[in-house]
């Protein structure tokens, strides 16, 4: 990492720290935020699923397989061209308290046809898939290298309502978007430009209903993917935005007044 990002994430965080409240669900006026905040997010019921799923992490970090790191986006890990699995799970994958809150807001909205913009390894998309059996999990991974490792993971842990596509976000996300009646929630994670993620949410939201979620992971990254999460929170169709510093959540409930949260978390 160099010392230009460093000092951009010290600062990130340091806003983050200073500004950001809300804890528990203090001090929020919308009964719908403030039961998103204190209900779902703050809730510690752990479903078994979670069990399966640190099995699979634990698995992963035992895996000395060395792979190209290479992907047709930007990565949210370092630049070296070659890493460990377990180091790629080490550095860059979604840590669970995180996953968890995916999980909890698939499972309670009741999410059915559900997209993810890079796959990794894997494990992010087994918080996707694993609420309900019978969703419908399409994800998108430019590396063909982990694709066939994600697949390897979900054979392991049998896991059957996933589909990966290895190829370009770009190119690909129009052709699964026909694939589906709606969108109910969206991951983006996997390239970290600016002007991809803003394409990849433009792209997106042609599909989207009152109770679409989505996603952003690594919205202060960089400078970049600030950038981005600033202008999608203030995107007019979004009318609830939370920002829990590694992940933003966007809403688009109509009956919902425009407001966007910072919350310590």
């Amino acid at each position: 990492m160099n010392t230009r990002i460093l000092f951009f994430r010290i600062r990130s965080y340091l806003k983050y720290f200073l500004f950001a409240g809300h804890r528990k669900g203090y001090g929020i006026h919308s009964p719908f935020v403030f039961f998103l905040v204190r209900e779902l997010v703050g809730e510690k019921y752990p479903f078994y699923a979670f069990k399966r799923i640190d099995a699979a992490r634990r698995m992963l970090l035992k895996n000395n397989t060395v792979v190209e790191t290479d992907t047709l986006g930007a990565p949210s890990v370092s630049n070296k061209k070659q890493k460990k699995i377990k180091q790629l799970v080490s550095e860059g994958s979604l840590p669970p308290k995180f996953g968890e809150i995916l999980f909890r807001l698939i499972n309670y909205f009741d999410a059915r046809n559900i997209i993810e913009l890079g796959t990794g390894t894997g494990l992010s998309t087994l918080w996707l898939a694993l609420p309900h059996s019978r969703s419908r999990v399409i994800t998108i991974e430019g590396n063909a290298r982990l694709s066939d490792i994600a697949k390897q993971l979900f054979e392991i842990v049998e896991v059957s309502n996933i589909r990966v596509w290895n190829g370009s976000f770009a190119e690909l996300l129009p052709e699964v978007l026909d694939q589906l009646p709606r969108l109910d929630f969206v991951f983006f994670d996997g390239d970290h430009r600016k002007d991809s993620v803003l394409g990849y949410f433009e792209t997106c939201l042609k599909k989207v209903h009152n109770n679409t979620i989505f996603v952003f992971d690594d919205i202060h990254w960089n400078k970049e993917m600030e950038e981005a999460w600033h202008i999608i929170s203030y995107h007019p169709q979004v009318t609830v935005s939370l920002d829990f510093y590694r992940i933003g959540i966007v809403f688009f409930r109509k009956e919902c007044t425009k407001q966007h949260y910072m919350v310590r978390f």
